[in-house]
């Protein structure tokens, strides 16, 4: 399911949707097929939709079997556009409250890039960058440094 997404701002608007509502259709429906992601999660990449799909339906159940909402906040947003093509950056906060209290539970900002391409009128994005910092001392990624 593709939806017709015309502003780059609306594909990130989406994104913070589907993850709240755990919608992965939703989620994924601003992805184009040949999606190249780069993620902090144990693979180097992932590559086309359908492997992504996976990735994003496994991150989704495990939110709810863990019982979690997750709130995304986008911070420190550029957005370069052109006709064809568009370049975003950013800090994504990523809040997972219980389900049942509201309690805030833990919380997290990785540094995103994105780049998108428009298709029938439509933004996707065709790759996907998310990374952390890693401390020197130990090797271990840094997660909460915003």
């Amino acid at each position: 399911m593709t939806i017709g997404v015309s502003i780059v701002q609306d594909v990130l608007e989406n994104y913070k949707c589907a993850v709240n509502e755990k919608d992965a259709e939703k989620f994924l429906s601003t992805y184009a097929a040949d999606v190249h992601i780069y993620d902090c999660w144990g693979n180097w990449d992932c590559k086309g939709i359908s492997s992504w799909r996976e990735k994003v339906i496994e991150w989704f159940n495990g939110l709810s079997e863990d019982g979690n909402l997750l709130k995304v906040d986008f911070n420190d947003l550029t957005i370069e556009e052109s006709t064809n093509v568009a370049f975003v950056h950013c800090a994504v906060s990523y809040t997972a409250y219980s389900e049942k209290s509201g309690e805030k539970l833990r919380q997290m900002t990785n540094r995103f890039t994105f780049g998108l391409k428009k298709v029938n009128e439509s933004w996707l994005i065709t790759h996907e960058h998310s990374s952390l910092p890693i401390d020197m001392q130990t090797g271990k990624g840094m997660f909460n440094l915003k």
